[in-house]
């Protein structure tokens, strides 16, 4: 599985904790948010939420890690965008059921609020549950038929509510996408993949100028 780590400033300082908690998976990591609060450009939710979008809809990675001091953000950012299924994530509990039952592309943690002593350690917990499993098995067994069901429509429900990604980077703040594109990460990402559904680059290349 391809898996995107994407900080934003406020929990900028978490990323350490994240890339070491997953260390033990045999996933690609891509790391493309910010490392440290100095980095720049400095990128808010609002930003990682649409470098969420875009990296799921171009088919770069499989599921993206993201989340802020209380995760609510990230959430309500990267659900605002086609084919983003994204779980509020504290704990290992929340891990597991979420993987079972809504077998979602996307987790938002919550990086500063309930931060302390072992929370590091919560964080190995939570991708133990999260990616040890097969992923959206069921919970409870005899309800996995209806939660497959569920799972099918709300993708095309997700199809019927949101313009497409490109739609969407048409009448994009060009400001923020200029942002987007300085994150050297990121951009090399969507630089090197090879399958471009969408010509992200024209448009960074608009705004770069």
């Amino acid at each position: 599985m391809k898996i995107a780590v994407i900080n934003e400033v406020s929990a900028s300082q978490r990323n350490t904790d994240i890339m070491e908690a997953l260390h033990k998976f045999d996933h690609e990591i891509y790391n493309l948010g910010m490392t440290s609060p100095d980095q720049k450009p400095e990128l808010t939710y609002i930003h990682t939420g649409l470098m969420a979008g875009i990296l799921l809809n171009m088919k770069i990675v499989d599921f993206v890690i993201g989340g802020c001091g209380t995760g609510q953000g990230f959430l309500n950012s990267a659900m605002q965008y086609p084919g983003v299924f994204c779980g509020l994530i504290s704990d290992p509990l929340d891990a597991w059921l979420f993987s079972q039952i809504n077998g979602g592309n996307c987790i938002s943690l919550p990086l500063n609020k309930g931060y302390g002593w072992a929370a590091d350690m919560n964080l190995q917990f939570v991708f133990e549950k999260l990616f040890d499993n097969e992923m959206a098995a069921g919970y409870p067994e005899q309800r996995k038929e209806s939660q497959k069901l569920s799972r099918d429509k709300l993708k095309k429900i997700s199809q019927c509510t949101h313009k497409s990604i490109n739609e969407i980077l048409e009448s994009t703040d060009k400001e923020m996408l200029k942002q987007i594109a300085q994150s050297d990460h990121f951009f090399e990402a969507i630089a090197n993949h090879k399958d471009n559904r969408i010509d992200l680059l024209k448009y960074f290349d608009l705004c770069l100028g």
